[in-house]
């Protein structure tokens, strides 16, 4: 009957609940009154009622109790002391995290623990679910957080280090550490909580399962999957992998418990420590690789030969991070490394699959940058792979086998030439079949597939590219599965790399694949569906001449957003390829096509710049518009108003007003962050800037760039950093360079001259060599582009050359500094004092004889017929001179 009684009791409150969505509680006097009432009823059952009620409603429309938040955090402050009714606390941790968004104080978390603590004696799953209120003060209310954040975490460690606990509530604890590592690691680091918890976590990461059990990716039905954080082990290791990324702090402390581990006698010892490697080896790589990659990579060794699988898994797991983020030192150790691999491969049948899983995935890893090195292994290599596709019982070893081909043809590529035929037969084979067990074996197939497309070399590709397709349009016309789609869209673009007119007869087809893949409002594998649709719809128009993307630019992910940009960057330059080869009268629609896109495309990129939120959206945007002008160059400003809008865009990136730099944005993690990204768009907006100058009149420009020009020399200051000194010296000399071959230029940069040369002479003398590196072009550009209007000013720069000459070391600076007097000779040869030039610069003369003669014997040696007939062809003494040249040592 109780039970009865409570579910009527909990249908009532979901009703009202309903109903303050549509009748706040100040027009429903009568709630109110109840909820006051039954909360403070001296009565326990009426209390629990109450809060029941309370905290039904408060979820449904928590915005429309604000007026009554005060009241209520009193009410729910005094019901967490009361310890001796856990339901009631049960129920008022809920109702406080639904309004955490809201409001919240900090006297608040100190009574959340002492109650969490009681609830977790009484009900451990209703524990579980109320600690999700951490999680929302961290994301709400962080500076409720902040002062508590050494209490929050000594509770959490404690409920998951609790091996009496159900495995969710302690999964839940550990969760909770995470994503307080996540969203405020400062503090943990200044409040010095690294060390409790890997003191904390250890013990967790290397505990032996329950006797009788195994660890789920020990167990034999394991099939090798990715492990979901769903029990304490996986749970504590991904709070070491997160604490790992925050300072080599974590390396002091973490290498005498890791040490203890892997020489203990208890095989999970052994496992934990080794699992403590393996995510080291991403959050300390650079340490790693410098200091002690040897030593640690022994002990993996060493692991691989355990007497206990369990170890030796752990060992290959581990090997297989070392791989990947160890590059490409542990590539050195190739030797030593691949017959270890190619033994545990030689078996697979007789071997676990979880097992096999890491032996696979340390192999593709440590491939990663071996290149030809792969040469003398690829014969086993390809015995073992194509012995499992045609003779392994299992699925997933023969996905492994195929993934594993993939990374062995980008390292190997035309050397995989004589396999190509076996290879291709067992792919066709997976692809001919539409059973759903087969599906994750063609998604892995048409991945390899791609792979090969661009790789084997196109003699090779080129007779199966219209196979090809027509595999892949078969599969999407049958079967509806967004991770197959996605594959057979960069098949098709790997295809139009080797043979495009093979795609040709199918474009409608495979574009209206892709344009509907662009309308779907669902997420997961979708959002990366989409994304892909729109990176090989812009390198099949690359490659095709083929201009059909429709607008779908507001779609709510951003990874997809940057890539549709991107994409139509792409139409755009592809458009522009297709007529400027032919750009006969025949032709002219062409162009017509190429400035309708652009007419469409580039204000869809203006207005983007000014309001998209996401400074890594932004920066996408600026950079395909960047590809866009550099490419089609005069075309894009046909259009009368487009010089002016691309340069107020320009500048206010320059001046950061636009929406993603007045936003937080792209969830960066601190200031520092936030910095970078805004450094990153100021560079892609300058880089804009003498794109536009070579693509326009001087004269045009000339109004804009007086503008823009103040925002660039700025940050020249010798008290700003030296990435903003060395990007403003470069962009200036990068916008004097274009004014050399455009209309007018010579005449602006003679106009700019006063303005520019105190910069750029100042920069010469710059503590940095990149920023003297980048004045010495800068005053190279404007001596070229200028020319006569500021031959009064060459006396001043050969005496900074000469003064810079006589001290400088850095080999780059110097060699620019030849071409920048280059430029000052062949712009005006009578201005330069030649006779007082060249005994300035013995070094650099010997430098660049030395060169020359270094060049003209690589010409000599490898292009020998062309360079008889260019010698044959000189007056005999200079002939001779050239042959004294190649014979001297």
């Amino acid at each position: 009957m109780q039970e009865t009684e409570h579910t009527v009791q909990h249908s009532l409150s979901q009703l009202c609940a309903v109903m303050v969505k549509h009748e706040t509680p100040d027009h429903w006097p009568a709630l109110l009154q109840l909820l006051n009432e039954s909360t403070k009823s001296s009565n326990p059952n009426d209390r629990q009622v109450g809060l029941l009620l309370l905290n039904k409603v408060v979820e449904s429309n928590p915005e429309s109790f604000k007026p009554h938040y005060r009241q209520l955090l009193q009410l729910l402050a005094t019901v967490l002391q009361d310890v001796n009714n856990p339901t009631a606390l049960y129920y008022s941790i809920l109702t406080l995290t639904a309004i955490t968004a809201y409001s919240g104080t900090e006297e608040m978390v100190r009574i959340l623990i002492v109650a969490l603590k009681h609830l977790i004696k009484a009900n451990e799953d209703q524990a579980s679910e109320a600690m999700e209120v951490f999680n929302e003060l961290m994301e709400s209310e962080v500076s409720i957080i902040v002062p508590h954040v050494a209490d929050i975490v000594s509770f959490c460690l404690e409920v998951g280090s609790d091996t009496t606990l159900d495995d969710s509530l302690r999964v839940k604890a550990l969760s909770c550490i995470a994503f307080l590592i996540k969203l405020k690691s400062k503090t943990v680091m200044k409040q010095k909580l690294l060390n409790p918890i890997l003191q904390s976590i250890f013990p967790v990461l290397s505990a032996a399962p329950p006797p009788g059990e195994e660890d789920p990716e020990d167990e034999e039905n394991d099939d090798g999957g990715e492990p979901a954080n769903d029990n304490p082990k996986h749970c504590a290791a991904q709070v070491g992998h997160m604490l790992y990324k925050l300072a080599m702090l974590c390396l002091v402390y973490q290498m005498p418990l890791t040490q203890a581990c892997l020489t203990s006698g208890d095989p999970y010892q052994r496992k934990g420590g080794l699992m403590c490697l393996a995510v080291l080896a991403e959050g300390c790589a650079d340490h790693i690789r410098t200091n002690m990659l040897s030593s640690v990579l022994q002990t993996v060794c060493q692991s691989l030969s355990d007497n206990n699988q369990v170890v030796r898994s752990a060992g290959l797991f581990a090997l297989g991070q070392f791989s990947e983020h160890l590059q490409p030192d542990i590539s050195k150790y190739c030797s030593e490394l691949m017959p270890l691999l190619l033994g545990y491969l030689s078996s697979l049948n007789q071997a676990k699959v979880g097992h096999v899983t890491k032996a696979f995935y340390a192999l593709e890893n440590f491939m990663e940058n071996l290149g030809t090195d792969i040469e003398p292994y690829l014969p086993t290599l390809m015995e073992t792979m194509l012995s499992a596709l045609n003779n392994a019982d299992n699925l997933k070893i023969k996905e492994l086998a195929v993934s594993a081909i993939g990374a062995i043809a980008n390292a190997a590529k035309e050397l995989l030439v004589p396999y190509f035929p076996p290879v291709i037969e067992s792919l066709k084979g997976f692809l001919t079949t539409t059973t759903e067990e087969m599906r994750s074996l063609q998604t892995q197939s048409l991945d390899t597939l791609s792979v090969l497309a661009r790789t084997i070399g196109k003699d090779v590709f080129s007779p199966l590219a219209a196979e090809c397709v027509q595999l892949g349009l078969n599969l999407t016309d049958t079967i509806d599965d967004p991770d197959l789609r996605r594959c057979t869209y960069s098949l098709y673009s790997s295809v139009s790399t080797v043979s495009p007119e093979c795609l040709t007869p199918h474009l409608v087809a495979i574009t209206t694949v892709m344009m509907l893949a662009l309308k779907f409002s669902v997420e997961n594998a979708y959002i990366d569906e989409k994304e892909d649709a729109c990176d090989a719809l812009g390198e099949i128009a690359f490659n095709t001449g083929t201009s059909s993307l429709s607008s779908f630019l507001q779609f709510p992910h951003d990874d997809v957003r940057r890539a549709a940009f991107g994409a139509l960057g792409q139409f755009c330059q592809a458009q522009h390829k297709v007529w400027k080869e032919n750009p006969t009268e025949a032709n002219h629609q062409g162009n017509v096509s190429l400035h309708k896109l652009l007419d469409v495309v580039l204000p869809c990129f203006l207005a983007a710049i000014k309001t998209e939120l996401e400074r890594h959206v932004v920066m996408g945007i600026l950079e395909t518009m960047n590809g866009v002008v550099k490419s089609c160059q005069g075309e894009v400003f046909k259009n009368p108003e487009r010089l002016k809008e691309i340069s107020y865009a320009i500048r206010d990136v320059l001046k950061k007003k636009t929406a993603c730099q007045d936003s937080g944005g792209d969830d960066a993690d601190d200031d520092e962050q936030q910095a970078e990204y805004d450094a990153m768009l100021l560079e892609f907006a300058g880089e804009g800037i003498p794109l536009v100058a070579s693509s326009v009149p001087a004269d045009s420009f000339a109004p804009f760039l007086n503008d823009l020009l103040p925002l660039i020399m700025s940050k020249a200051k010798s008290s700003c950093t030296v990435a903003d000194r060395s990007f403003s010296v470069g962009t200036i000399g990068e916008i004097l360079q274009a004014l050399v071959s455009v209309s007018g230029g010579r005449g602006l940069a003679g106009r700019l001259s006063n303005r520019l040369l105190p910069v750029l002479v100042a920069g010469v003398r710059d503590s940095d060599p990149e920023v003297r590196n980048n004045s010495v072009f800068g005053l190279g550009s404007l001596a070229e582009a200028a020319g006569p209007i500021i031959v009064s000013d060459y006396p001043m720069m050969l005496s900074v050359f000469s003064n810079l000459l006589a001290k400088e070391s850095d080999l780059r600076v110097i060699d620019n500094l030849c071409a920048a007097l280059c430029r000052m000779i062949m712009s005006n040869v009578d201005a330069v004092p030649l006779e007082q030039v060249n005994p300035q610069i013995p070094q650099v003369g010997l430098l660049a004889q030395n060169t020359l003669v270094m060049l003209i014997k690589e010409f000599a040696q490898h292009h020998s017929a062309d360079f008889h007939t260019a010698v044959t062809s000189l007056p005999g003494e200079q002939q001779a001179k050239l042959s004294a040249a190649i014979s001297a040592s």
